[in-house]
């Protein structure tokens, strides 16, 4: 908004005017805009500071002559808030009636806000044993919904046996190809290359003592009991569980899981089920592919560097592995794939309501899983030690 122009486009400037003994008079002219270089509002404090002190009468209030205003814009309702905060700074009264129509309105209602108060001492955040009773808390309370969706999952998994569970067996035939076929490419990569890197660091060290057959026997047994298991659970857990929960986190987002329980459906069949069962399934099954990849990494090697024969290799080979150590990695792929899936689908039925949430949901359930995986290795590996069949 502008008033017209009734002069030449001068530059803004402020000086003091002839006002009453009572009032402090400032005179605006020339052209108040955005473009132009605007008075400094210190400037205009000293002006105030100036009248008030050499003045006979205690000045009351600042008043404005507009007589030689041209143009204005924000720039100038900028500068008449400022003197009007300098005003009560002060304890003095503003007088803003000669002023534009338009400037006055915008005055009074800078004026209806309140003004601010002083800084707010800067949050610390909540002191340490504040933030070990909210983690504590979160603990807990994620505890019990682990717990609670375990429990839904089990009733689930005996409606399937019972033949009773709710699912589409299209979608179940669909993910399983998802997670199993369509992972091998990965899986076969990961696999030989871990194979061949545990065979150079065997074959530098057995070197030493004359001994590099028994590459064969590191490799196998590295394997067969516990690296082929946890290849294939980390890689689903970053390919396939991820998917799940980016899947079933945008259902939530689109309220579909809302829509299925309104028409009587329970998600934890419809939708958790078909991934468990596929992952339980697949996850063995892409662990024995994953054993023999791995082998025939430490084979490459074996041959390539350590001046081995196919066969003496493919025979140590045979001779170190047991159906013992077979079966230990075949019930680790199997826990580790009922990991990914639950991961990956508790994460989805927890996710929040918004795209970011996905993301979140997708994250949270890699890393679970991930987590999971190592702790379940763990015990398992004890068990194991405990019963003899790693003997």
């Amino acid at each position: 908004m502008s008033a017209p122009s009734t002069a030449a486009h001068t530059s803004p400037s402020v000086a003091l005017g002839q006002g009453s003994p009572s009032e402090i008079q400032l005179r605006i002219a020339g052209r108040w805009r955005l473009d132009q270089i605007l008075p400094d509002l210190a400037d205009t404090a000293s002006i105030i500071d100036q009248a008030r002190a050499g003045g006979q009468h205690q000045p009351a209030r600042v008043g404005f002559d507009t007589g030689e205003l041209t143009e204005w814009d924000s720039a100038l309702v900028t500068y008449v808030a400022g003197v009007d905060r300098l005003c009560r700074e002060r304890g003095l009264d503003c007088d803003a009636s000669a002023l534009p129509d338009g400037l006055h309105r915008l005055l009074e209602m800078a004026r209806a806000v309140p003004p601010a108060t002083a800084a707010k001492r800067p949050d610390r955040g909540p002191t340490f044993v504040t933030r070990v009773g909210l983690d504590l808390g979160d603990l807990v309370r994620s505890t019990g919904e682990i717990m609670a969706f375990f429990g839904e999952g089990a009733i689930a998994v005996r409606r399937f046996f019972g033949g009773r569970a709710r699912y589409r067996r299209s979608e179940l035939w669909l993910i399983i190809q998802e997670s199993g076929a369509d992972a091998l490419p990965i899986v076969s990569l990961v696999s030989f290359l871990v194979g061949m890197i545990l065979g150079y660091i065997g074959d530098q060290q057995l070197a030493q003592f004359g001994a590099r057959i028994y590459v064969a026997d590191l490799v196998g047994l590295a394997t067969v009991i516990q690296m082929g298991a946890l290849i294939t659970g980390i890689v689903l857990a970053g390919r396939t569980g991820a998917a799940f929960a980016a899947r079933i986190g945008t259902m939530q987002v689109n309220e579909e899981i809302d829509a299925l329980r309104t028409f009587g459906i329970p998600p934890m069949e419809f939708l958790v089920l078909p991934r468990m069962i596929a992952l339980i399934l697949m996850t063995p099954l892409l662990t024995l592919y994953a054993d023999l990849l791995g082998i025939l990494g430490g084979a490459f090697v074996g041959t390539a560097v350590g001046g081995l024969t196919v066969t003496a290799y493919l025979v140590q080979t045979q001779a170190a592995i047991g159906w013992n150590h077979i079966i230990q990695g075949l019930i680790s792929a199997t826990v580790y794939g009922a990991v990914v899936a639950a991961s990956g689908c508790l994460r989805g039925m927890q996710c929040g309501r918004s795209a970011a949430a996905v993301g979140e949901a997708t994250t949270s359930a890699v890393v679970t899983a991930i987590v999971f995986i190592v702790i379940a290795a763990a015990v398992l590996t004890v068990i194991f030690d405990a019963i003899g069949l790693s003997g």
